[in-house]
């Protein structure tokens, strides 16, 4: 296991790996006992995994009660990250979700109850919700921050223009500075190419990368009919609902084939190669029900991609950046031509 600062705004150490505990419990009807998810937590640990992720609402507490025992001997070694916007109950009311400082406060002394712990290391506003300044959020994770509470603040599937907005009034009001994103990412979900992880480069912000398998579509096994989450949660999956969802898996089983390694393993060793190449910390969020799978994951580490594989995982999963992405592409490909001019000339349209 190798570790980078989570992003080039702190100095936080992590793990190349976040151990995703949204399974570590069954309050949802599905998931590990606690006896599984001490396996995984311990096998985690064992091969050097230091950064943990949860959130409130996971299984309804009982992931963030679970995690709370299993970091009490060292506490401090870990990197532990939580959530809240959600709610922690099946059936949350009005006054204990969304991002008002009221459910903020709220809902972190209710995490650090439930995690057994007197500070979060980084706090992340899981969703936006539509309805809550960004303003009284930043000054809500501030006030966290100066408390010792909250060690960083940190925004979840939030869309980009809001989190650029959200780091400069941080910047320019002295607030904690936002410290990262998380958002899905995958060889089926690159939208995130798009803005957020430009973005998040162009920022230094780190960006923490959930559904590396989207939902376990990249595996395979649901052309087999396996279980997995979309049999289990029916929620948060891929499908082959497209045609180029078809060939990214066609070309994951096909590079699996070529490499030995399984095609979790190719995924997940296409997302460390892309990681490698930016420009900030890109941590992929792993997910497992039980310890095979978080065996599988561990393995990724081993897997070298050839440049060529890489290339065509890159070439078969990539979408299309639209506006104004393509047509600056346009504009620089006439410069590289020669007719910069185009480019230079108020009166002359670039397209």
């Amino acid at each position: 296991m190798r570790y980078t600062t989570f992003g080039r705004r702190t100095g936080l150490r992590v793990s190349e790996y976040a151990l995703g505990t949204g399974n570590f419990g069954t309050g949802w009807g599905a998931g590990a006992d606690p006896d599984e998810s001490r396996r995984m937590f311990d096998r985690f640990a064992e091969a050097g995994g230091t950064f943990l992720d949860t959130a409130d609402g996971y299984q309804f507490g009982e992931s963030e009660e679970l995690l709370g025992k299993f970091i009490a001997a060292d506490r401090d070694h870990f990197v532990l990250a939580t959530k809240f916007t959600m709610g922690a109950t099946p059936q949350p009311d009005i006054s204990r979700t969304g991002n008002s400082r009221k459910n903020m406060v709220a809902s972190v002394e209710a995490s650090l109850k439930r995690l057994g712990t007197d500070y979060i290391d980084l706090y992340w506003v899981h969703f936006p919700d539509d309805l809550t300044p960004i303003e009284e959020i930043l000054r809500g994770l501030d006030d966290l921050v100066s408390s010792g509470k909250i060690l960083h603040a940190a925004l979840s599937n939030f869309p980009a223009w809001r989190v650029s907005r959200a780091v400069t009034l941080a910047e320019l009001k002295n607030w904690a500075p936002v410290a990262g994103i998380q958002i899905e990412y995958s060889l089926v979900e690159r939208t995130p190419d798009r803005e957020l992880l430009p973005m998040a480069e162009g920022l230094g912000l780190g960006a923490a990368l959930w559904s590396p398998l989207g939902g376990g579509l990249l595996t395979g096994k649901y052309r087999r009919s396996a279980e997995g989450r979309l049999s289990d949660l029916k929620t948060l999956v891929h499908t082959e609902s497209t045609g180029q969802k078809t060939a990214v898996v066609d070309t994951v089983l096909a590079v699996a084939e070529e490499t030995g390694a399984t095609p979790a393993q190719v995924s997940v060793a296409w997302l460390r190669e892309r990681a490698a190449r930016a420009s900030t910390s890109f941590v992929p969020i792993i997910g497992p029900r039980n310890l095979t799978q978080l065996d599988d994951y561990l393995g990724a580490l081993d897997v070298r991609l050839a440049p060529e594989q890489f290339a065509r995982l890159t070439d078969v999963s990539e979408v299309a950046l639209g506006v104004p992405h393509e047509a600056v592409a346009r504009a620089q490909d006439g410069v590289r031509g020669g007719d910069a001019s185009r480019l230079a000339s108020p009166t002359v349209p670039v397209i």
